[in-house]
Formats: structure tokens, sequence, C-alpha cells
């Protein structure tokens, strides 16, 4: 029983510490599926409720079905989204965030809306490099 005490006293093992800058780490994982280029759209899509997988697919312009569905399918298997299937005829799916979903949606959501106010200053930093590197 002592040996018991002394292992669960030990604090956390290497593999218990998450530590995004390991390539093996699940956090990374994650990370890499919800900053994806079409991971970051589908979260902040679904920031507002439950959303029709077509009704997603409208918002989320340029993203293909194949796409949108192999995005979801990392979310959810992440934790991040759920996917409700309801007994209709025909059936009826929609797709949700789960609490950790909606912590990751308002940080998301909240760079957005940075980079959104900024689009003047990086339109102008843009036209300020690429004058400095066209005539090179």
């Amino acid at each position: 029983m002592a040996t018991e005490l002394s292992t669960q006293d030990a604090g956390p093992t290497d593999e218990m510490v998450a530590d995004v800058f390991q390539r093996g780490c699940t956090s990374r994982h994650v990370l890499e599926s919800v900053t994806g280029r079409w991971g970051v759209l589908t979260v902040a899509g679904l920031r507002d409720g439950a959303v029709r997988f077509n009704a997603l697919r409208r918002r989320i312009d340029g993203v293909s079905e194949k796409m949108l569905a192999q995005t979801l399918q990392g979310l959810e298997r992440d934790g991040i989204v759920v996917r409700e299937v309801r007994a209709t005829i025909p059936p009826h799916v929609e797709y949700s965030l789960t609490e950790l979903g909606v912590r990751v949606a308002d940080s998301l959501t909240a760079l957005i809306d940075v980079l959104e106010g900024a689009v003047g200053e990086v339109t102008a930093s843009q036209r300020a490099y690429d004058a400095r590197h066209d005539g090179a």
C-alpha cells in the first residue's frame, strides 16, 4: 500500500505532461487539426450553434464536401465537435461544438477578429514588402 501511495504522489510522468513542442504530443496533433485551413473555419462556423452539414459547407466558401467531412471527423475524434443524428425521415444530422470546442472557438474567433480588423494594415505591409522585393 505504501508503494501505491508513493507512486501516486510522484507527480506527473513524462507521458502525462502535455508539451505542444514535442512531436508525439497529443496537444500538437489537436492543434494541427484545429488550426489547419479548414479546421479554423469549421470550428468558428459552429460557434453560433448546431448546424447541418450543407449549411456549414455553404458558410465556409471554397471547402469541398470531402474536405469538410474529413475535417469534421477529425474534430469529432479530438472531442471538439459532436455529430448528432436525429431519427427523422429523412435522417437529420447536425454538428455542434463540445464544451472544449466552445473554448477553442472563443479563442479562434478572437484571433479572427484581430485579423479582420487589421486587413488594412496587413495589405499595406504586403504592398511595401512586394515593392521592396519585386525589384530584387
